[in-house]
């Protein structure tokens, strides 16, 4: 496990930080994902006062929890900087001027938010850039009691056939692991929270080529990082091994791409949180400068 979470950050950092101008086209399973882990807030009573938005990219979800809860503040979070601009962006000038809206550059497990200070958190697909662990400890310590966690992440049967295809060209790991629903529950369990419910569904997309699947997951970012990765450029024969294995597993003339997407959500209990780690600054969300751009 501590293999599989071990992650090179910089190459995290700037994977997505050079995807900026690609990602919202690529990311069409990404939104869809998006509308379905929002649509579970219909059922939900909590009118929460502060949301922050792990991992919040472009700012397509926290674009759409402005609207829903608009007299809430909402601190959208990402390790790419420049994510964070383009969501800015697109939240509108009027919640920017008032302080709706506030945008931070950081580490979802080192959140710079105080502990106690926000109801709601919500995170689509970033958990899997992260040990999990931790950053279910940071949002237990910066919920409040009986706020809610919400969230999305990728499961181990997520591009199967392109790593099936890598594993017939040689034995390096060429694809991102992901962490199975059970072990996140579990994880939850020991962060503290309540009532964990996880369920999964599976969607495959379907490509001409199998350079179409390369292509969009370099437009979105979503590189291999893991430390244990395969390092230096693939050799022609490599690469003309794995486009063949891969090719083999076209249906109806189709590259698939499985995607397993996983859900999440649990409730921080109605006690005081943990303490704040040591070494970690925190500062309340309302405090968080706004940018003057």
């Amino acid at each position: 496990m501590a293999e599989l979470l071990a992650l090179d950050k910089r190459r995290l950092r700037e994977s997505f930080a050079h995807a900026v101008d690609t990602y919202d086209a690529a990311a069409v399973l990404q939104r869809e994902i998006a509308d379905r882990l929002l649509g579970r807030l219909d059922v939900v009573r909590l009118q929460p006062r502060a949301i922050l938005d792990i991992g919040c990219g472009t700012g397509y979800d926290l674009h759409r929890l402005s609207k829903r809860y608009r007299s809430a503040q909402v601190l959208g979070l990402d390790i790419a900087e420049t994510m964070t601009q383009r969501a800015r962006r697109r939240v509108g000038l009027w919640r920017r001027l008032t302080g709706r809206s506030l945008f931070a550059c950081g580490d979802a497990e080192h959140l710079p938010v105080a502990t106690a200070s926000v109801d709601m958190v919500v995170s689509n697909l970033a958990l899997q850039w992260c040990d999990p662990r931790i950053v279910f400890a940071e949002a237990r310590r910066v919920l409040r009691p009986g706020g809610l966690l919400m969230f999305t992440t990728f499961g181990p049967d997520t591009l199967r056939e392109l790593r099936a295809a890598w594993r017939a060209a040689d034995n390096a790991a060429h694809v991102h692991a992901f962490i199975d629903m059970h072990d996140l529950g579990d994880m939850l369990m020991h962060a503290g929270f309540a009532d964990p419910v996880m369920d999964m569904e599976t969607f495959t997309l379907t490509y001409p080529d199998v350079r179409g699947v390369m292509r969009d997951i370099k437009q979105l970012g979503a590189h291999n990082v893991a430390v244990s990765r395969a390092r230096g450029l693939t050799g022609k024969t490599r690469f003309a091994r794995f486009r063949a294995a891969y090719e083999a597993l076209a249906r109806g003339g189709k590259i698939p791409a499985t995607y397993e997407a996983v859900y999440g959500h649990a409730w921080a209990l109605e006690t005081e949180p943990a303490p704040a780690r040591d070494g970690v600054a925190t500062i309340p969300v309302g405090r968080i400068g706004r940018s003057r751009s």
